[in-house]
């Protein structure tokens, strides 16, 4: 992937869109940290967080987008990968605690200290270094995604068995880390977290360094998905959304291409997980929910399939109206909320907000190319035939 097709691959929206993120990882974290509290300019250490939380909700959405914009894959189940790597990025940040638990142990987290475990399960070997966390938060869910894929593409499973499939993958999941004997703290999860690379979780330098690397992921991630779309790859990404049995009977291995995409999809998720976690401070099961899955779908539809800007757009504008009204007396009515959003913006915005606007920009632009070419004829002396009476 060169420089060259990357900017090659970025239109005015994206260009606007990049430059919008780049703008508030810097201002964001400079303001909390370099501005007085209480001025007016001033963003509260809380908001940094949040914000961030909806950055990696963010690359969450674009991930669902490749997949399903430009493929036609719709996934009910990618919050099992977002989960994964959170919980990748949570085992590392336990492992940082040693003697500062409630019980003392340099080796064993609180929670297996609690249940009588008398040694460190293998699977939470490495998860001390960094370096080998991160590469689980993107090895655990491609892996994930690249042995599921294989086997449903591989046999044709595709439209809403696919889906179901998905979301079945994500429950049995669900159904497993609640188990205690699982090894990953079972429904309270894993928190309590204090340091990650030496700097305090809590202080507002590592928040606002959490959130500038969460806006660099998903400029990162953005960039990626963008040179995929633009690409011959997605070319044909787009013919298998469109006409698969045709795009297969060109003599294209649809199965490698779906798979491909798939896994890269997974992978970013895993790493919105892994940024998630730190910035809120706790992981445990309930996010492998499947309605968690199912309402990152919604993002997407409300802000654009098949355009990424609308994809992370529609996290952010939903996860804001989520925390606007889950904070007063609508909070019982949120999800009914959340499901007539979803009525509307299919009845009324089938193309969502951006697909929406761009639909309708295009056409202002045709009528304005149009008006410009008539009256140029007309100062030209030039005027169209009319028909014989």
């Amino acid at each position: 992937m060169t420089p060259h097709m990357l900017t090659r691959s970025l239109d005015r929206s994206a260009a606007i869109f990049l430059a919008v993120v780049a703008g508030c990882g810097i201002l964001i974290p400079l303001s909390n940290l370099l501005l007085p509290a209480g001025s007016f300019l001033q963003v509260p250490t809380y908001l940094v967080a949040l914000w961030g939380k909806y950055v990696c909700y963010a690359i969450l959405a674009l991930s669902i987008d490749l997949i399903w914009g430009y493929c036609g894959i719709l996934s009910l189940g990618h919050g099992a990968f977002f989960a994964l790597g959170g919980y990748a990025m949570g085992m590392y940040l336990m492992r940082q605690i040693g003697t500062r638990g409630v019980y003392g142990n340099p080796i064993l987290p609180d929670f297996m200290v609690f249940l009588n475990w008398e040694k460190l399960p293998w699977y939470w070997y490495g998860f001390d270094m960094f370096w080998f966390a991160a590469l689980m938060v993107l090895v655990v869910p491609g892996l994930l995604a690249f042995c599921f894929g294989w086997l449903a593409f591989r046999s044709r499973v595709t439209g809403v068995y696919l889906s179901i499939i998905t979301q079945a993958m994500t429950y049995a999941l669900l159904l497993a880390f609640f188990r205690n004997d699982f090894g990953f703290g079972g429904n309270n999860g894993l928190t309590d977290f204090k340091d990650i690379l030496g700097f305090n979780v809590q202080a507002e330098g590592t928040r606002a360094a959490l959130f500038a690397l969460s806006c660099l992921a998903l400029i990162i991630g953005f960039l990626i998905c963008r040179a995929i779309v633009s690409s011959k790859l997605g070319k044909v990404l787009i013919a298998v959304r469109d006409a698969e049995s045709r795009t297969r009977f060109l003599g294209y291995r649809v199965e490698s291409y779906k798979l491909f995409v798939f896994t890269v999809s997974a992978c970013m998720a895993g790493v919105a997980g892994a940024l998630y976690v730190p910035q809120v401070g706790i992981i445990n099961p309930s996010e492998f929910a499947p309605g968690n899955s199912i309402e990152a779908v919604i993002w997407v539809a409300v802000g654009g399939r098949g355009t990424l800007v609308g994809a992370a757009l529609g996290a952010v504008v939903v996860n804001y109206a989520k925390t606007f009204f889950t904070s007063g007396v609508l909070a019982p009515y949120w999800l009914f909320m959340l499901g007539a959003l979803f009525i509307l913006v299919t009845l009324l915005l089938p193309k969502g907000i951006v697909g929406t606007f761009n639909a309708w920009w295009d056409q202002s632009k045709e009528k304005r190319t149009s008006a410009t070419s008539v009256s140029a004829a007309a100062e030209d002396g030039v005027t169209e035939p009319k028909m014989a009476e």
